[in-house]
């Protein structure tokens, strides 16, 4: 199957990089020139526990000549998804599937207008990825299942392919007929701690040590629990602690949230695609989500005070 990655970052270069060793046709397509230059020189490194092995891929820094491809794979940060999807029109053949493993909700619609939702496919990920530098990742896929669907819920032949291409690479996959209950059941566990830690700038053993930040995290995941169930999304998780623990299981003291890292990288993050699409979702449905709308106010705030605006000291 022929790939390519609109974003080939940690998450990007390591889902592609297991790809293309088990023989599929990957392109990775990133505009980190040093990155690009790293991989197409010396291969891109994958670190995966105490082993580091090194594989040979196709990295650009455009879709520029690429031609057509089977599946795109749109893996930028949410806020980049519509100028993305536009990058890759020369990707898009008659056949060709897009689809999204992005975090937070909201993208299958962006990329649809672009392409037209007949094209859309929706997956969510719980494998992992460090990005270490140019051409130098580590990697977290074993037991890390990828769950795909088609928006209607329908199991068909392309769906099936895409699921397959996974599995033959050794990343565990399957099909969901729910693939919007998926996307929000993930959805709840970016809602416990993202805005949390980018607000208190808190690693996961100072969130997981406060009783406080549970039962804030606790009370927005409620409130993203009901507007999900005003949307008639059926749910896997159904109570507000099991998403808590869910988020926190199997993570190191030190781990910071991608809200996290990303203001510490002095960028803003994808607030406005994780507890900003409760908020959205909430006033279409009716349901209130104060705990919510202030979490993304006070995310807002911290964004700005990076910004020259007027009257900053």
């Amino acid at each position: 199957m022929k790939i390519c990655f609109i974003g080939a970052g940690a998450l990007g270069s390591t889902i592609g990089g297991v790809l293309t060793e088990a023989g599929n046709d990957v392109w990775l397509i990133d505009p980190y020139q040093a990155h690009v230059d790293a991989m197409n020189a010396g291969g891109l490194r994958m670190l995966d526990g105490d082993t580091e092995r090194t594989v040979r891929v196709q990295a650009r820094t455009s879709a520029d000549g690429i031609g057509p491809a089977d599946l795109v794979i749109i893996l930028v940060k949410s806020f980049h998804t519509r100028q993305a999807v536009e990058s890759a029109s020369a990707l898009i053949g008659p056949d060709t599937m897009v689809m999204s493993i992005q975090n937070g909700l909201g993208h299958e619609e962006i990329i649809a207008d672009v392409v037209g939702r007949d094209r859309v496919l929706a997956a969510k990920t719980y494998v992992g990825g460090v990005f270490l530098g140019p051409g130098h990742v580590r990697i977290g896929t074993r037991g890390k299942e990828t769950i795909i669907g088609e928006l209607d819920g329908r199991i068909n032949g392309r769906v099936r392919a895409v699921a397959d291409a996974f599995i033959r690479s050794d990343l565990p996959a399957e099909i969901s007929p729910n693939i919007m209950g998926v996307m929000w059941d993930k959805l709840l566990i970016n809602v416990a701690g993202g805005a949390l830690t980018a607000i208190t700038r808190l690693t996961y053993g100072g969130l997981y040590s406060l009783p406080a930040m549970e039962a804030c995290a606790l009370a927005a995941i409620s409130e993203a629990m009901a507007v999900a169930r005003a949307s008639g999304v059926v749910l896997s998780i159904t109570d507000p602690r099991e998403a808590w623990v869910k988020a926190g299981a199997g993570l190191p003291p030190e781990f910071k949230t991608s809200m996290l890292q990303s203001l510490g990288n002095g960028s803003v993050t994808e607030v406005d695609f994780i507890h900003g699409s409760v908020v959205r979702r909430g006033a279409q449905c009716g349901v209130p989500t104060p705990v919510n709308s202030t979490l993304v106010a006070c995310v807002k705030g911290i964004e700005y005070a990076m910004t020259d605006y007027p009257g900053k000291t």
